[in-house]
């Protein structure tokens, strides 16, 4: 029995012996497959993470080597705006005077007179913007008073780039435009400026018409409200002297739009002329069939203040065919030119007519580059047409004024005069 329980008992621990040998096989061949995939996963991984950072390396390098945007470029290699600006001369249907509100003649003119201003030589990175797409966009942001933003795409020049030339080429215009806006020298010149008013708008001895006009702004940073006008928007002043043809002889921009017009006359130099007989306005001549002496006058409406050599209309209401009435009806009438002549240059230059977002001092050179632009066009035989005659119908409108006494006597042989 010992013996055979002795082998029972071998036997048995045998069993348990082979029983935990398989078990401990299968723990160490399940640990080996964890762990084998573990390995795979980790070698997955950090194969996803190689290929991952090449091809962000990859994308950092090409963005890089692309130092302008491919719409950009494509302006270097011959799609720019000349090429649209020769199209549209060739056409000959108008389309280049109305993209560039200017003949070819006019627009070749003012490329030769302001070339060497505005010019800028080639690197070997990349080609100048040329003189004529300089032109061109400044010309056309003047015209429509586009974005910056906008204009890009149009010319294939960057905003940043743009907002750079239009500034340069408007100082370029108004260095070479500015002997087109100036007062007259002379008591002749003076006179044939009277005659004008007085062979145009029958008004006889008046030198020219003066007004202010609101250029609308954005706001401007850090402005308060210095420039928030009494219409309720924001805006500088320009204050011009128009003759009997619409065109400007004296402008001074930039005064804030809070101030009022007669507030902007009696700062500028104009009115410090004026009132210093600086000038050299003609002597003081009798109207035709009077006797008393008259001085030359400009006419204002009734934000100015009366004085010898400057008139507004009466105050209030008349009756039909008084005195009163015909002068203010006559006054109006030669006065409104400088109204027109806002007008005119608003219908074609609509950089006017938008809120410009720009500072007040660039804005500044926008609206003298307008009025210079506006002259020299005025008096071009090929650009001329551009600006036609709009008629405006005045209402005067009723006001508590304070006339002084020689003023009041000069309207009083005006008066005399048209009644007659």
């Amino acid at each position: 029995m010992s013996i055979w329980k002795g082998a029972a008992y071998t036997s048995e621990w045998d069993t348990r012996a082979r029983h935990m040998s398989f078990h401990s096989d299968c723990s160490m061949n399940a640990r080996s497959a964890r762990f084998n995939m573990a390995d795979e996963s980790l070698a997955v991984a950090s194969a996803s993470f190689i290929v991952i950072c090449r091809l962000l390396k990859q994308k950092r390098r090409r963005q890089r080597r692309r130092w302008t945007s491919q719409l950009y470029m494509k302006r270097e290699i011959g799609i720019n705006s000349t090429l649209l600006l020769n199209d549209l001369s060739e056409e000959g249907t108008g389309h280049f005077k109305n993209f560039t509100r200017m003949s070819q003649d006019d627009f070749n003119f003012l490329l030769n007179a302001i070339i060497t201003k505005i010019m800028r030589r080639d690197t070997v990175f990349r080609k100048a913007v040329s003189v004529e797409e300089r032109l061109a966009v400044t010309l056309r942001f003047l015209a429509t008073g586009d974005s910056y933003t906008s204009l890009q795409y149009l010319f294939r020049i960057s905003k940043q780039l743009i907002s750079q030339i239009i500034p340069e080429v408007c100082q370029a215009l108004i260095e070479c435009l500015i002997d087109h806006v100036k007062l007259p020298a002379s008591e002749d010149e003076w006179k044939n400026v009277a005659q004008k008013f007085e062979d145009i708008w029958n008004f006889p001895h008046c030198v020219g018409a003066i007004d202010g006009k609101h250029v609308v702004l954005q706001a401007p940073i850090k402005s308060g409200s210095d420039f928030h006008n009494y219409k309720s928007f924001f805006s500088i002043v320009l204050m011009a002297l128009v003759d009997a043809d619409y065109n400007f002889m004296f402008v001074d921009i930039g005064c804030q739009g809070r101030i009022s017009d007669g507030g902007v006359f009696q700062n500028c130099q104009l009115y410090k002329k004026i009132a210093n007989n600086a000038l050299n306005l003609p002597t003081s001549s009798p109207l035709i069939g009077r006797t008393v002496a008259i001085p030359f006058i400009f006419l204002g409406d009734a934000a100015f203040p009366l004085s010898q050599h400057i008139m507004k209309p009466y105050a209030g209401q008349h009756p039909k065919e008084s005195p009163e009435r015909i002068f203010n009806y006559r006054l109006s009438r030669a006065r409104r030119v400088v109204e027109n002549a806002f007008g005119i240059a608003s219908s074609v230059f609509r950089v006017l007519r938008k809120p410009m977002l720009l500072e007040p001092e660039k804005a500044q050179l926008i609206v003298m580059t307008v009025v210079c632009l506006h002259n020299f066009l005025r008096r071009s035989q090929t650009s001329r047409n551009i600006y036609i005659r709009h008629l405006v119908v005045w209402i005067v409108k009723s006001m508590e004024t304070q006339y002084s006494a020689l003023g009041e006597l000069i309207i009083r042989k005006y008066h005399h005069h048209f009644y007659q």
